[in-house]
């Protein structure tokens, strides 16, 4: 047990280096590489009430206008209480790809894409952040 307990220190000793130079400098935008525009949900007053319009009418709205806003790749995430069993402070994510900045700018310009973000107060009652970036790996 002592040799593998070694064996791990002296792999973390030679990988941290690697990966903390990768995360200090990220790259530039290659081609191809995805564009994101991440809305992470706060935990809402009414679980249920939240699930409901989400499944019925939001997600629903995203997919009418999907082709129109033109993401490449949609993610969605309902996160899982801690180890502890509280809840995260985060209660979704949704993920949405362009292939280039170009086409995610001109996705958010469509009024697809206003109507989206519009229809976001109508059930997110614990409030939302939204954040665009790049993919650096």
């Amino acid at each position: 047990m002592h040799r593998a307990l070694l064996s791990r220190a002296a792999l973390a000793a030679l990988a941290a280096p690697a990966l903390l130079a990768a995360c200090a400098r990220p790259q530039p935008a290659a081609p191809g590489v995805q564009w994101a525009v991440i809305v992470l949900y706060n935990q809402p007053k009414d679980t249920a009430a939240f699930e409901k319009y989400y499944a019925e009418k939001h997600v629903p709205l995203f997919a009418a206008h999907a082709q129109e806003i033109g993401v490449t790749r949609a993610e969605l995430i309902k996160f899982a209480p801690g180890a502890d069993g509280k809840s995260a402070a985060i209660y979704r994510e949704a993920d949405l790809r362009w292939s280039s900045k170009d086409a995610m700018e001109k996705g958010l310009a469509t009024p697809g894409f206003k109507a989206v973000a519009g229809d976001i107060p109508a059930f997110a009652t614990g409030g939302f952040t939204v954040l665009m970036g790049v993919k650096t790996n």
